[in-house]
């Protein structure tokens, strides 16, 4: 596919095989964009990269001035960003009751404010008709214990998604998430491999089956093509958003 040719993109978080980043990357690619990959990490990075004819930059989420950084160097060899993709996250657990401080901060560091500067600075390098989209938790509509920290962080930068796509609207950039429900990468092979852990949680979801990386990056590229579509932040969950009650995560 060629519909996004021409097109320049960068994903943030996108260093792990078989993850929802590389799976996004790996889209954007695919219809003929230019990307740039980005993580805290190198490892991973130069692998996706080559794979896609792309190109790694180290990026750390939570710090403005390496966010920064990213936009401008990711401009000076592109030229302006039409494609904005942020899926880097850390997922701190706790309770309310006895969450370290440090968790929450971390949490907000990297999922809410880490996604202040990932707006800000695409923004200031896009292209005016723009896109930015940013992967949420479906955890920020629904508890899910003992999630707090991580949760509550998603559900803030839900809530920036809102505010950017009225501030930005005026330049026709569009600011959307997805909040995913269960998905079976790379980093959750150990859960899945429980026997039954899956189909417990099929069972969960009105599609009867946990999302796979594509399914994230499929939500993701309706988002890119659609010019109309701006301030949503989208369930991504097979329809698991439709019935599950708060609950404590045992598996």
């Amino acid at each position: 596919m060629s519909g996004l040719k021409g097109r320049n993109a960068i994903v943030l978080g996108a260093s792990a095989e078989g993850g929802s980043g590389w799976a996004i990357a790996e889209r954007l690619a695919g219809e003929g964009a230019r990307v740039v990959v980005s993580a805290r990490q190198r490892e991973g990075l130069e692998k996706l990269a080559d794979r896609i004819g792309g190109i790694a930059i180290v990026a750390d989420a939570a710090r403005l001035e390496s966010v920064a950084a990213l936009m401008k160097d990711a401009a000076d060899r592109l030229g302006a960003i039409d494609i904005a993709i942020n899926s880097a996250a850390v997922a701190p657990t706790g309770l309310i009751a006895d969450a370290p401080d440090e968790a929450i901060r971390k949490a907000l560091d990297v999922n809410y404010i880490g996604n202040v500067h990932f707006i800000r600075g695409a923004a200031a390098v896009m292209n005016d008709g723009g896109a930015i989209v940013l992967v949420s938790s479906s955890s920020a509509n629904q508890p899910l214990l003992p999630m707090f920290p991580y949760a509550c962080a998603k559900a803030a930068a839900d809530c920036l998604v809102r505010y950017a796509a009225l501030e930005y609207g005026p330049r026709g950039i569009r600011v959307n998430s997805i909040l995913p429900g269960p998905i079976k990468t790379g980093m959750a092979a150990h859960i899945y491999a429980v026997p039954g852990a899956e189909e417990r949680r099929a069972r969960e979801i009105p599609l009867g089956r946990v999302a796979l990386p594509e399914d994230i990056a499929d939500a993701v590229m309706a988002f890119v093509h659609s010019p109309y579509l701006t301030g949503h932040n989208l369930p991504v969950s097979g329809g698991m958003h439709l019935t599950r009650p708060a609950r404590r995560d045992d598996g």
